[in-house]
């Protein structure tokens, strides 16, 4: 029987709530659900609040009674907010956050580089912005709670998971004992340890880092904005690097590398932490600054993927389905990613809407973006920690060079995480006029935002659906463009049009953007009428048109719904 602790984790800033558990003996016999979400975590409820946005019904489940301990994943990009904005909660998000967009590498006091994310005015959102997770999950958690089509379960265990013809079995623990749940697709979200992953056996690919980092929250005020710290080969840390964040609340994220040899349990006692993080703000010049320990963890950096994230009725996603390192703020950020394209891709195969070759897509492009990110953030991890000592002998040249030379300090650059572009994707149109733009986001690209007014944005209307630009200066589409738009919607396909560059309204579209500036154009690359842009429901573009009429609408859309 399944206890979960009824104990509120503590917390400085945070008040945890209990949440009472799911119990099988109030509700009815449960029928076999369409998907089931394992894991509560950003991954589980962002993937249950998109398949909402496409109409599909889903059970969360959640072994805890309360949300995740620390503040764990703390950074999010620009286009994880631009995702979270989909699902309603970038606003809340934004008013808590702290934004940024510098980051500074140290070494023997001197400050050897400094980056710069880039950011424009046509931007809603900074490239980085700082709320603990909590926080987050808290706003996920309200999301989910407003959503008729989630049945969210906290103290629900998964102990068993047998996979019959076409459906998944699940057993569920709870406070009063296990039920059996079946479901005809169960998402894996249940994190790192994924006992669905070890339930099916699963090994993923990569590589594992020697050596431990530690976070530890403190409560303490320091003088300094809000940008990336690192430290690199400190005296109180020879050969190792220090990592600091400013957090809401008046917290800041102390992230050290520890000495070979030294366990995690060693490194997490009190006297330990204690004499580290003094050692640190003794560095900095706050060395009689008091503070206070909120949270403390270890973790070590890995580069893993799973080569496959479908497996029967199975489908892993976030850590579950690869493990990245925290360098460049890639997991969290990824599993956002992930998320919103299992959603759509996930909903397209329920509703009937394709076949199961698009749950193959969707597995093949998050692979491909694992492998990328892994890539990436294997440059940063060898840097931040050397896995050997050749590794260490470059590391420490770069560090020895940066003092004197400017050539060699970009090579502090941390690789921030990035949206994938699915550039080869099969969804991608064969016939379009890709190759004819000079500018504007190509094929498997996510959309460029544009500030259309105050507080007004072009991502602010897209969303939910397919989405399709269509610039011109006419009254009413094209008779060929408005068959297929509805011969697709009697489909049960949702596809919005939206008119640009147009004073009135233009029938056929259900939103008007005037664009009297000109900036979506320009963004965009367009100068002709009738050119047009075909975002797919996770908003990566799938087609652009210099023109655009009827039939090529529809070989786009049958290129991305093939049966």
């Amino acid at each position: 029987m399944h206890q979960p602790s009824t104990q509120a984790r503590p917390s400085i800033y945070y008040p945890y709530q209990v949440f009472a558990p799911w119990l099988p003996s109030a509700h009815p016999p449960q029928a076999r659900q369409k998907v089931v979400v394992v894991g509560a975590g950003p991954a589980g409820m962002v993937t249950a609040l998109e398949l909402a946005r496409h109409g599909v019904a889903s059970v969360v489940l959640s072994a805890e009674l309360q949300l995740s301990q620390g503040s764990r994943a703390i950074c999010f990009t620009r286009r994880s907010m631009e995702i979270l904005q989909q699902v309603g909660v970038a606003e809340r998000m934004t008013a808590i956050g702290l934004p940024w967009r510098f980051g500074n590498s140290f070494y023997r006091g001197q400050r050897v580089f400094r980056m710069e994310a880039p950011h424009d005015e046509d931007d809603r959102f900074f490239p980085i912005i700082n709320v603990q997770q909590p926080f987050m999950e808290e706003y996920l958690h309200a999301a989910c709670e407003a959503e008729p089509l989630i049945d969210f379960r906290w103290g629900n265990k998964v102990n068993q998971l047998t996979q019959q013809d076409g459906y998944a079995v699940l057993e569920v623990d709870t406070p009063e004992g296990p039920y059996a749940l079946e479901s005809d697709w169960v998402i894996a979200a249940d994190g790192g340890r994924s006992a669905l992953r070890s339930a099916l056996n699963l090994q993923m690919e990569g590589a594992s880092y020697e050596g431990f980092f530690v976070i530890a929250d403190i409560k303490i005020d320091l003088p300094f904005p809000t940008e990336r710290l690192a430290f690199f080969d400190p005296e109180w840390n020879p050969g190792n690097t220090i990592l600091m964040h400013r957090e809401p609340h008046g917290i800041w994220r102390v992230d050290y590398q520890l000495p070979p040899g030294e366990t995690p349990e060693e490194a997490l006692r009190p006297e330990s932490l204690k004499a580290r993080i003094d050692a640190q703000l003794a560095m900095i010049g706050h060395a009689n600054t008091p503070w206070e320990m909120d949270w403390s963890s270890v973790y070590s950096a890995r580069t893993l993927t799973l080569p496959d994230f479908v497996h029967g009725s199975v489908i892993f996603t976030g850590d579950a389905a690869h493990l990245l390192p925290i360098f460049g703020v890639r997991g969290a950020n990824t599993a956002f990613q992930d998320a919103q394209s299992l959603g759509w891709h996930l909903a397209y195969v329920v509703k009937g809407l394709a076949g199961s070759a698009l749950l193959a897509n969707h597995s093949a492009e998050r692979v491909g973006a694992a492998r990328e990110i892994i890539a990436e953030a294997g440059k940063s991890t060898r840097f931040m920690t050397p896995p050997s000592p050749g590794f260490r002998l470059l590391r420490d040249a770069v560090l020895s060079l940066s003092l004197t030379q400017e050539f060699v300090r970009p090579l502090y650059h941390w690789r921030t995480s990035r949206p994938h572009a699915y550039t080869h994707s099969p969804l991608n149109c064969t016939d379009d006029d890709n190759a004819l733009f000079s500018q504007g986001p190509a094929h498997g690209e996510p959309p460029q935002n544009v500030r259309l007014g105050d507080d007004d944005y072009l991502l602010d209307h897209l969303g939910g659906g397919f989405d399709l630009l269509y610039f011109t200066q006419a009254t009413a589409l094209p008779s060929s463009l408005q068959t297929v738009l509805d011969q697709a919607r009697a489909q049960g396909i949702r596809i919005r049009v939206t008119a640009v560059g147009a004073a009135h309204a233009v029938a056929g579209c259900e939103l008007n953007l005037p664009d009297t500036a000109g900036r979506v154009r320009q963004r965009y690359g367009v100068t002709g009428e009738g050119a047009a842009y075909l975002l797919r429901p996770d908003q990566h573009i799938c087609a652009r048109w210099l023109q655009l009429d009827g039939p090529r609408l529809r070989s786009a859309l049958d290129q991305v719904l093939k049966p």
